[in-house]
């Protein structure tokens, strides 16, 4: 399995800070939704970490999938189910990258 981290943003950087707090307390009702959606859709990804964070994102997910195209049905899944932007991104282990630039 493949590492991915996704990040999610649920407004647009501008908006009024009232209505982000809103659209995060309606994302956290839908969040059972969303992982009944993706446990559905994608019964292989298996979700490592989950957290709430203070800067240009809200949130980002750790999460491990067998290839980018499953990976990139939990973004559009995620996208569908009320985030405003989403990103992810492939993750090589530290350990494996010296491994993957020996030759270069």
């Amino acid at each position: 399995m493949k590492t991915y981290i996704m990040v999610t943003r649920l407004a647009p950087e501008h908006s009024d800070p009232v209505d982000v707090a809103h659209v995060m307390k309606d994302r956290s009702r839908g969040g059972a939704v969303w992982q009944d959606e993706i446990k559905k859709k994608c019964p292989e990804v298996r979700f490592l970490a989950h957290y709430a964070l203070l800067g240009t994102y809200d949130f980002m997910d750790i999460y491990e999938a067998p290839d980018e195209e499953i990976a990139a049905r939990v973004s559009v899944i995620t996208r569908a189910n009320g985030a405003f932007q989403v990103e992810s991104w492939p993750a090589i282990p530290s350990s494996n990258f010296a491994e993957v630039i020996k030759d270069l």
